[in-house]
């Protein structure tokens, strides 16, 4: 499906400009004589205000549809990213790295989109592969900005020219794909808002009674157990984007490029294991019905959090890697089984519903980052207490519970678009 290539890649882009000064923050830090509460206030900058942007996007795109709200976010998201490069000191990059976060939003429409778009018998792989495929943005950025700067470096520009220019690529691409988002997307799957309102007149995204669904969704405790969840493995994800190039740099005595490498294979893992997160909740929903999705879920948190516990005391360079890889890989399964939960929360306000939760994991990384920017506490000590949090916060899932009409109405949803997908197959030559 065209939407869905379109989808990813828009938002593997937004997390190309996102984080693509992540991997060049050793080579700023000098030039800015940055310190590490310094680094700790900027980390957290580039994830508080998604928080906020994410809760407003979910909103919006459940009024005004996904293609629309999509296409403005990679637009005015691309301005910060390119402006960036005008920082000459500690507060202007702190002011373009809050600005450049609202583009972290993206994922809410990414995973809105996915729920249109798709059956439940198979939107959780849908929604786990469009933010996995985006999230690899993440792991390619740490080790493709390096590789920028080098080359702008070989073109006869200083460090501190080289950086500058480096960020303009990822902004620039963002803009060729928020004109390609307009126009080969629709909203939903039988066409655009503004085309089935002038067909039908009482057309809505959801129901009428809005303001209910909204005030629905923020009373649901299931929801805010989610946003719990989703900071305890997207909140990660997002901090070790941040701290990694840093982490690998500093403690292993890496140069920029080599750390850079290492930190990409962290987000590398995204090309498989968030989708195989939201295959493997598909696959327990189909065979335990809705609370089979919360026990899978569980299983893959507790996992992450004994993964990064373990992460945290490596001191030998390949053993590191090594643990960090196992770790990723339950890091992106949690958030796939996360999203393959869900769509099932709320059917009348998914927007609202996936913008909550996904302002969870921003919380959970700027919870992190004050670990990040103390002076007494390394960065070993500071994964080491997240792992723990995790763990205990893998018990959360216990309090998502379903009614029993909810477990029917699901099944039968779910008999229905596999009847369905069998009727395609047999018909099929």
């Amino acid at each position: 499906m065209r939407t869905f290539h379109i989808t990813w890649f828009s938002f593997f882009l937004c997390f190309f400009g996102w984080f693509g000064i992540a991997p060049l923050m050793a080579i700023i830090r000098e030039e800015l004589q940055l310190t590490k509460p310094q680094i700790g206030n900027i980390i957290i900058s580039s994830v508080m205000i998604t928080i906020f942007a994410r809760l407003f996007i979910g909103w919006l795109a459940d009024k005004i549809g996904p293609r629309i709200t999509y296409t403005w976010l990679l637009i005015l998201g691309a301005i910060p990213v390119m402006l960036i490069g005008l920082s000459n000191d500690y507060t202007s990059i702190l002011i373009f790295r809050l600005l450049i976060g609202i583009i972290g939003a993206s994922f809410v429409i990414t995973q809105f989109h996915t729920s249109l778009m798709f059956a439940p018998n198979i939107v959780g792989t849908a929604n786990a592969t469009t933010a996995g495929w985006g999230n690899l943005g993440g792991g390619v950025t740490q080790m493709v900005m390096p590789l920028i700067f080098a080359a702008f470096l070989g073109l006869g520009f200083v460090d501190s020219q080289a950086w500058r220019y480096a960020m303009l690529v990822p902004g620039v691409l963002m803009i060729i794909m928020g004109v390609v988002y307009y126009k080969y997307t629709t909203d939903t799957p039988i066409g655009n808002i503004k085309d089935l309102k002038k067909k039908d007149p009482n057309f809505a995204m959801t129901k009428k009674d809005e303001k209910g669904n909204f005030l629905s969704a923020i009373k649901d405790y299931r929801v805010w157990s989610l946003f719990i969840i989703y900071a305890a493995c997207f909140g990660v994800e997002l901090t070790i984007n941040n701290i990694a190039s840093l982490y690998y740099a500093d403690y292993f005595h890496l140069d920029v490029k080599m750390a850079g490498l290492i930190a990409g294979l962290f987000g590398l893992m995204n090309l498989f294991a968030r989708s195989l997160g939201g295959i493997l909740g598909d696959k327990s929903g189909i065979k335990w019905g809705l609370k089979g999705r919360v026990y899978f879920l569980f299983i893959t948190l507790l996992l992450e959090g004994l993964a990064l516990i373990l992460f945290s005391r490596m001191s030998i360079l390949p053993l590191a890697i090594g643990t960090m890889i196992v770790f990723s890989l339950f890091v992106q399964m949690s958030e796939g089984a996360t999203f393959s939960v869900v769509p099932f929360i709320n059917k009348k306000a998914i927007g609202t519903v996936s913008g909550i939760v996904g302002a969870g994991g921003n919380a959970g990384a700027v919870a992190a980052g004050f670990l990040f920017k103390m002076e007494d506490v390394s960065y070993q000590q500071a994964l080491l207490v997240i792992g723990i949090v995790v763990a205990v916060i893998s018990f959360f899932a216990f309090a998502i519970r379903f009614s029993e009409k909810a477990e029917t109405d699901a099944q039968k949803e779910m008999i229905a678009s596999l009847n369905q997908e069998k009727v395609k197959l047999r018909v099929t030559p």
